[in-house]
């Protein structure tokens, strides 16, 4: 009799997973938008040392009171037969505040994705010049969690990484969107991602709405205007651009990069 039991209970749960498997949609057309999130006051805080404090401490409370702790900012990803657009949308409320020039808190990057070749386009808006970086997309090596989030309706799993040495990376990707892009230059998870944590930078990008549509050609053009380098090139050009400005031009550097 337990056997029996069982057995149906086998039988039970693999037509259930049938089932799932031909009920299950994925979206493979369409528009995400996301919204970035900046902790204005963590990145504040941390160009605070004890060479400066005397007059950035009240600068930081001043802005504590004044200005919202988290700048947000909304962009899109258009995805469609394996490429993505990653567009950042107009800050139509601008800078507004002190720290508001800061790399870290804008949107440099428009970004074509093609996910068959492993290859991008990208456009970057680097202080008062504008480059076109083409080059094969960042190699990610990801480590899959058993972690499990729901974002904008899609059931998403963890991974996490580091990239350009330091950077931690946390990311939450679904595989209900079998295209394998994400926002910025964050790719190679076996499926969409939908949410991006750069716990240590202070920053994020969650999607917010995910709506299916077909789209033409035209909705991925890829971007076209600046400076044409490659990664190494512009790298190297930002190195020496700011060579003088201490661990400002880290930060920027890593700004740059994302």
């Amino acid at each position: 009799m337990k056997k029996i039991t069982f057995y149906m209970l086998a039988l039970l749960t693999l037509n259930a997973s049938i089932s799932f498997g031909q009920n299950a949609h994925f979206a493979k057309s369409g528009v995400i938008e996301f919204e970035k999130t900046i902790n204005m006051f963590a990145l504040f805080k941390k160009d605070i040392n004890k060479d400066n404090e005397s007059y950035m401490l009240p600068a930081f409370e001043s802005y504590k009171k004044n200005q919202p702790q988290f700048k947000k900012l909304q962009s899109t990803l258009s995805f469609s037969d394996n490429k993505t657009l990653f567009t950042p949308v107009e800050d139509e409320a601008g800078n507004g505040a002190f720290w508001g020039d800061d790399a870290m808190v804008k949107q440099n990057n428009t970004t074509f994705t093609d996910l068959a070749t492993g290859t991008f386009i990208s456009h970057k808006n680097v202080f008062e010049e504008t480059f076109l970086v083409k080059d094969t997309t960042r190699k990610i090596h990801w480590k899959i969690t058993d972690e499990t989030r729901v974002i904008a309706g899609y059931t998403c799993r963890r991974a996490n990484a580091l990239i350009l040495d330091s950077v931690y990376v946390v990311a939450f990707y679904t595989i209900e969107i079998p295209v394998s892009g994400g926002p910025e230059s964050f790719t190679g998870l076996p499926g969409m991602i939908l949410g991006v944590a750069l716990p240590h930078e202070n920053i994020t990008w969650f999607a917010t709405k995910v709506t299916e549509s077909t789209l033409d050609e035209k909705a991925l053009a890829p971007p076209k205007k600046g400076k044409p380098v490659n990664s190494k090139q512009l790298k190297e050009t930002l190195n020496g651009a700011m060579k003088d400005w201490g661990n400002y031009a880290q930060a920027s550097l890593k700004a740059f990069s994302l």
